[in-house]
This record gives C-alpha cells, structure tokens and sequence, in this order.
C-alpha cells in the first residue's frame, strides 16, 4: 500500500511540474517574441544550408539580424567616385575574411582588422558601400539595430550582446554592421545609465578582450557623421576607435567623382544627343552622392509628368495610355532647372548654406 503511495505521490509530483510549466510558459510576456525568433533563426539557417546548429534563445534573436546577399540590390560598380575606398575594402576586409590562406601569420599581424569606421558627411555613400560590401564579400552580414540590443529586463541586453559574438563566430566568416554608431558606442562617460555602461563595456571586451582570437575573422563595421563622439586623441576615452584601426574619410565629392556618379545615375536614361554633362557637373558644386541622386530622379520625372499631363483628362484621369508605344521625349540638361515643390538646382543659396554646414562636420572629422 506504501509502495502504490510512494507511486501515486511522484506521479502527483511529475504532473504538478509539468502543470506550473505550462502555466509559466503561457503567462510568459516574451513567449510570442521567442517563438517569432526561433522560426526567423530556423529560417535563416536554412538559407545558409546550416543543421543542427545549437542556439539558445538570445543568439535566435540576433540571427534574425542576418542579411543575404541576394536581398540586396547594389553593388560596387554602382558605386561611384569612390574607387580607392571601394579597393581598399576589397584589400583589408574582403580578401582576409575570404581567402583567410593568404593571410596566415603567427604573430596575427595579416589577419582581418578587428574595426572597421566609414565616416563622413550624410548623404556621401556610407551605407550604399555597407550594402555592396554585404553583397560582394560572400561573407555572413548581421545588420546590428542597437534596438535589438535593449531590454527591459536587467542583465538581458548583456546577454543579447554576448550573443552577438557567439553567433559571429559560430558563422564567421562575418561582418557586424552598426549604422549611426556614435549613437550605441559614443564616449563612455560618469553620467551614463548603468545599463549602457554594461553594454559598452561587454560589448568592447567580447570585440577585442583577454579571450579574442586573433585569428578570428569577424569584423565590426561601423558607419556615422559624428566620429568625434565615438573619440579622438583629443579625448581620454579612445578605446573604441582604438578597436577600429581602419577609418575611411568619406568626403563631398569632387568635379570628377560627380561626373562619374552622374553618369552612373543617367546610364539607363533617354539623353538629348548634347545633353552637357560638364555644366551640370559644374552647377552641382556641393551636392553630395544623395543629393545627386535625388536631383536626377526629379529631373527624369520631368518628360514623365509632361507625357502624362498631355494623356490625362480635367479629372486627373489617365487615358490612351499604350504600354508598348510611350513617346516619352529624351531627358535635357534643362530638366534639372525645372522648379516644382521641392528644392531644385536653382536654389543656389540653399545649396551655399549646406556647403558650410558640411564644412564644419568635416573639420570634425579629422581624428588622428
């Protein structure tokens, strides 16, 4: 009778447990978080044609961060003006992280950089070169949002960043990318919060600490406008630009480079036969790569709009519109003077002042 007792009792026991871990599980706030989490990692493992890799619940979060290549549209020929820049990536982050045979060396002094910091004013390229660098280094792309990182519970946000590490590693070779950098790993200062001290300080010793590897070919790169607030000389705290040894000033672009982002930008555009490439390179002075491009793309809408305005009713109705037969006219240098709503070449003034205000980010710029 005991013995059936002693039965019955872990039974009760077994089913209890089992019980309270139903209930905790479905009162859990985090449970649908996890559950996207884990079918986004399982997702992403399959692309990269990974099995059974062992994940906990922190590195299936970081995992949806991961971008492939073939969801990205750019690439560096669609890059232009930045040639040298674009060389020096392909030396110092994509050959190392590829070819890893042809960097072997003892002392570590081949291997990859642990950093890597493209800087400069907006609107210059930074994150257009992140995005072919995702695409043409073949290496695994987290796409970092410091948001990821945070959390309401203390102690999580460590945790998440460790597994930041682990899960580069685990797929490396691989680029860790944080746009707007200054704004997560700016100065360390007294008045930080506690958590974000935590972060930065775990976060920079799993980067480059007392148990990295040398050898290991995981490469943090980051993009901002505002280095100095990550640090300078002129600042006590250098340890973050410390871990970033290859710094890429990206600057306006010049007579030249604007030539070869205009063309690139037109390539695949209707031109008048003297379309003056030379004045619109001139009218242009201080435009940075963005700029450009969004004044080519207001121009081009010119014939478009004329073509539609000339096939559209007093209602704003389009009609006799044939797909395979649309006499648009080719684009002329004019088009881009044409004023509208929003800021064209014209706005000379507008366009001075924006010039000084990149003069002062790029007197910020200078870091060594």
């Amino acid at each position: 009778m005991s013995r059936m007792a002693t039965v019955l009792f872990a039974i009760s026991q077994v089913a209890l447990y089992f019980a309270v871990k139903f209930i905790l599980g479905s009162l859990d706030p985090m449970k649908d978080k996890k559950k996207e989490a884990k079918a986004k990692s399982n997702e992403v493992l399959g692309k990269l044609g990974i099995k059974d890799m062992k994940l906990n619940e922190y590195e299936e979060i970081i995992l949806s961060e991961v971008i492939f290549a073939n969801e990205i549209s750019v690439n560096f020929k669609q890059i232009g003006g930045l040639d040298p820049i674009i060389q020096s990536l392909r030396e110092s982050v994509i050959y190392p992280l590829c070819y890893p045979q042809l960097f072997k060396s003892q002392s570590g002094l081949l291997g990859v950089p642990k950093g890597v910091l493209l800087y400069g004013p907006p609107g210059v390229g930074k994150t257009m070169l992140a995005k072919a660098l995702a695409r043409e280094s073949g290496a695994t792309f987290i796409n970092l949002h410091v948001s990821t990182l945070t959390d309401k519970w203390f102690g999580e946000s460590n945790k998440l960043v460790s597994a930041v590490f682990s899960v580069a590693k685990k797929l490396q070779p691989c680029i860790i990318f944080i746009d707007e950098i200054d704004a997560f790993l700016r100065e360390r200062r007294s008045s930080d919060h506690e958590v974000t001290g935590m972060m930065k300080a775990e976060f920079m010793s799993l980067w480059d600490g007392l148990t990295t590897d040398d050898n290991t070919r995981v490469i943090v790169l980051g993009a901002t406008n505002r280095p100095n607030d990550i640090g300078s000389r002129f600042i006590k705290d250098y340890a973050i630009l410390r871990r970033m040894p290859k710094r890429f000033a990206i600057r306006l672009p010049n007579e030249e480079q604007r030539r070869n982002i205009l063309e690139i930008m037109l390539s695949d555009q209707n031109l008048e036969p003297d379309f003056d490439y030379d004045q619109l390179v001139a009218r242009t002075n201080s435009y940075s790569g963005s700029d450009l491009k969004e004044a080519c793309r207001n121009a081009a809408m010119i014939p478009i709009r004329e073509y539609m305005r000339s096939h559209s009713t007093p209602e704003g109705e389009l009609t006799d519109i044939d797909p395979k037969n649309m006499n648009i006219r080719p684009l002329r240098f004019s088009d881009f003077f044409v004023p509208d709503c929003t800021t064209n070449l014209n706005d000379t003034a507008s366009n001075s002042a924006g010039s000084s205000k990149d003069n002062e980010i790029l007197e910020q710029e200078r870091l060594d």
